[in-house]
């Protein structure tokens, strides 16, 4: 079982900074959905469901 890293800073106006083992990335956040740097999209359904899928690779 290895180490993981993961740190989460917030800029303000739904803008996010995030820092883990892999690297660093942006995360914006609109209503519902959340597209960070990574081209990751993330859709809260509803409490405790979430939908993940790629917008680009």
């Amino acid at each position: 079982m290895g180490l993981i890293f993961r740190r989460s800073e917030d800029l303000g106006r739904g803008v996010r900074l995030n820092a883990s083992n892999r690297g660093v990335s942006f995360s914006k956040r609109f209503g519902r959905a959340t597209v960070d740097s990574r081209g990751r999209l993330s859709v809260r359904l509803f409490k405790g469901l979430t939908w993940h899928g790629r917008l680009w690779k």
